[in-house]
């Protein structure tokens, strides 16, 4: 006897996941405006400091609270890995030991430089050799162009959309009612 196959066509199967993955990303979008509300309420984070983020990407990353939701909106849009880059590389710079410098470079190539990486960057052939030319004796600016490149990219890209998103806004919001009152 024939079986019956009683599962949803692919169209369907195909409009659950589109689905699903909305009430995901809605989810995560929700919990990461009440994380952020809860930072601003909780430790500190004030109107003043919040408006300066909007004057350049510098003033952004200057801010421990400005990078830290800057990245969780990066990860929220699943396009994280260049602040993990660019943070990266600036932990990388304060390495006195020349043993965990070519150690930590060796690690940093492998994650975001080479090619097909598993966070790889998005950096053209030339800088990507130059670095990997760089890796046999690694130094404290080995990573320098790739991390111009970089800004540059989320000075042009992510950064503006990160003004413009809902997470920022709602932190605006909620810091600014809180100097209103």
């Amino acid at each position: 006897m024939p079986s019956l196959d009683t599962s949803a066509p692919r169209e369907l199967q195909h409009l659950n996941m589109d689905t699903d993955n909305k009430k995901r990303a809605g989810n995560l979008k929700s919990r990461l405006q009440r994380r952020s509300s809860q930072a601003a309420n909780t430790e500190g984070l004030c109107y003043e400091e919040m408006s300066q983020w909007s004057h350049s990407l510098e003033s952004l990353l200057s801010s421990k609270y400005g990078t830290k939701i800057f990245q969780a909106f990066l990860k929220s849009e699943f396009s994280d890995e260049n602040i993990e880059f660019w943070l990266v590389c600036e932990d990388y710079k304060k390495i006195k030991s020349s043993f965990r410098m070519s150690s930590r470079a060796k690690k940093i190539f492998k994650r975001y430089i080479q090619a097909e990486a598993p966070r790889e960057i998005n950096i053209d052939h030339k800088t990507r050799e130059l670095i990997r030319r760089n890796m046999k004796t690694p130094t404290a600016v080995c990573f320098d162009d790739a991390q111009r490149i970089v800004y540059g990219l989320m000075e042009r890209d992510s950064y503006p959309r990160f003004l413009r998103s809902d997470i920022y806004q709602a932190l605006l919001d909620s810091t600014s009612e809180s100097v209103k009152m």
